[in-house]
Protein backbone atom coordinates (compact mmCIF):
# COMPACT_ATOMS: atom_id res chain seq x y z
CA UNK A 1 0.00 0.00 0.00
CA UNK A 2 1.49 3.48 -0.73
CA UNK A 3 0.85 6.33 1.64
CA UNK A 4 1.64 9.96 0.64
CA UNK A 5 1.84 12.61 3.10
CA UNK A 6 1.55 16.06 1.40
CA UNK A 7 4.49 18.34 2.37
CA UNK A 8 4.49 21.94 3.53
CA UNK A 9 3.50 24.51 0.53
CA UNK A 10 3.67 21.07 -1.77
CA UNK A 11 1.29 21.46 -5.39
CA UNK A 12 -0.84 19.01 -5.79
CA UNK A 13 0.79 18.95 -9.50
CA UNK A 14 4.02 18.01 -7.29
CA UNK A 15 2.00 15.53 -4.97
CA UNK A 16 0.68 13.42 -8.12
CA UNK A 17 4.17 13.10 -9.41
CA UNK A 18 5.33 12.05 -6.37
CA UNK A 19 2.22 9.49 -6.17
CA UNK A 20 2.96 8.12 -9.76
CA UNK A 21 6.98 7.59 -8.77
CA UNK A 22 5.50 5.51 -5.29
CA UNK A 23 3.79 3.32 -7.05
CA UNK A 24 6.05 2.87 -10.29
CA UNK A 25 8.93 1.70 -7.53
CA UNK A 26 6.54 -0.15 -5.38
CA UNK A 27 5.69 -2.44 -8.55
CA UNK A 28 1.79 -1.68 -8.28
CA UNK A 29 1.29 -1.28 -12.05
CA UNK A 30 3.31 -3.87 -12.95
CA UNK A 31 1.08 -6.17 -10.97
CA UNK A 32 -1.90 -4.84 -12.07
CA UNK A 33 -1.14 -5.82 -15.44
CA UNK A 34 -0.22 -9.04 -14.39
CA UNK A 35 -3.33 -9.79 -12.96
CA UNK A 36 -5.48 -8.38 -15.33
CA UNK A 37 -5.82 -11.75 -16.73
CA UNK A 38 -6.14 -15.30 -15.73
CA UNK A 39 -2.65 -17.16 -15.86
CA UNK A 40 -2.97 -20.93 -15.99
CA UNK A 41 -0.14 -22.41 -13.13
CA UNK A 42 1.50 -24.16 -16.38
CA UNK A 43 1.75 -20.87 -18.14
CA UNK A 44 3.61 -19.20 -15.01
CA UNK A 45 5.98 -22.03 -14.97
CA UNK A 46 6.80 -22.03 -18.50
CA UNK A 47 7.15 -18.65 -17.87
CA UNK A 48 9.63 -18.51 -15.25
CA UNK A 49 11.54 -21.50 -16.81
CA UNK A 50 12.48 -19.09 -20.01
CA UNK A 51 12.94 -15.90 -18.03
CA UNK A 52 15.60 -18.61 -15.92
CA UNK A 53 17.25 -19.50 -19.19
CA UNK A 54 17.50 -15.96 -20.67
CA UNK A 55 18.73 -14.73 -17.36
CA UNK A 56 21.41 -18.03 -17.26
CA UNK A 57 22.01 -17.30 -21.34
CA UNK A 58 22.47 -13.25 -20.32
CA UNK A 59 24.85 -14.09 -17.29
CA UNK A 60 27.32 -16.95 -19.43
CA UNK A 61 27.61 -13.97 -22.20
CA UNK A 62 28.83 -11.56 -19.79
CA UNK A 63 31.11 -13.71 -18.03
CA UNK A 64 33.20 -14.63 -21.12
Amino acid sequence: MVKLRLRDNESVQEAVRRFRKLCDYSGIKKELRRREYFEKPSEARRRERRRAKNRARMNQMMNQ
